[in-house]
């Protein structure tokens, strides 16, 4: 049973609370602790913790009287670069500089990068965000993994890195900017543990845009495509770092629309990842900000 974080329908209450999906009874039980608190304990002692709560669960609610937010509290989310070709492809495409991200990709060191603080995340059925000042917007499909202060995964859940690419085409040193914005990171609908989905190799990884009511664009990869393994790159991210409550990891696309395509206001983008679930937001353009004179 996956674990995720929740508020309740139509109560008005914006309490975020942890618990564990029963998807065949179709009901979700509140467990009494975080996923910080859970994700600073060692693996066995994890176990007996998550063992006590399941047994005294504080409440139930049936699945369709629950809202699923981000399940991630105040872990930092990290992103990896070019561990698909098609990323590679996809990062020349805009920049135009084949060296760089050739190198990049063949390198034993990965591409690491700072994606977004828990709090900025957002849930399956939430809006993700584009840029006022991108003209090139895609949204991208990665699996996430979630990993204890020890550096161990923990579990897994689908990542959507919405990215402005006429920003990073621009110049490779604005990654930042195009990576980091409000609601640029959704995270969701809940977290599968390890235990329940322990090989990851070669998960199908689906994702459609839909406009209106048609389809406007669609893919399928897998993460046997990956150049590197999520242990490789947990291990690169916990090299230097310390992360005291866990961290998640969203493990690059292999998956990105073509040079021709951008996203728009208001379209649907789905991503499927097999052994998980299925993450759906939609894309907002965000408000201008005028520079102060």
């Amino acid at each position: 049973m996956p674990l995720c974080r929740f508020q309740l329908h139509q109560t008005g209450s914006e309490i975020v609370r942890l618990g564990w999906v029963d998807l065949e009874h179709q009901r979700v039980f509140e467990l009494a602790d975080s996923l910080g608190a859970l994700l600073a304990l060692d693996a066995e002692s994890r176990l007996r913790r998550l063992a006590e709560l399941r047994r005294s669960a504080v409440a139930t609610f049936p699945l369709r009287s629950v809202v699923m937010r981000a399940p991630v509290d105040d872990q930092e989310v990290w992103a990896a670069g070019v561990t698909y070709a098609r990323s590679r492809d996809a990062r020349v495409e805009e920049s135009g500089n084949e060296d760089l991200y050739q190198r990049v990709y063949e390198a034993e060191r990965p591409e690491l990068f700072f994606k977004a603080s828990g709090w900025r995340c957002v849930g399956d059925g939430q809006y993700v965000g584009m840029r006022a000042d991108s003209t090139w917007d895609v949204p991208e499909p990665e699996l996430a993994l979630v990993i204890d202060a020890r550096g161990e995964i923990f579990g897994y859940t689908i990542g959507n890195d919405m990215s402005s690419r006429s920003i990073e085409g621009e110049n490779a040193l604005y990654l930042s900017q195009a990576k980091i914005f409000h609601a640029a990171c959704s995270l969701g609908p809940w977290i599968m543990l390890r235990e329940e989905l322990p090989d990851v190799s070669e998960l199908a990884i689906e994702m459609r845009i839909i406009r209106g009511e048609a389809e406007a664009w669609s893919g399928q990869t897998s993460t046997a495509r990956m150049r590197r393994s999520p242990d490789e790159l947990v291990d690169w991210l916990y090299a230097a770092l310390d992360f005291p409550t866990g961290a998640v990891l969203l493990t690059g696309a292999g998956l990105v629309p073509p040079a021709a395509f951008t996203l728009q206001p208001r379209d649907i983008i789905e991503v499927e990842i097999e052994g998980i679930g299925r993450l759906t937001n939609q894309a907002m353009r965000l408000e201008a900000r005028q520079p102060r004179s």
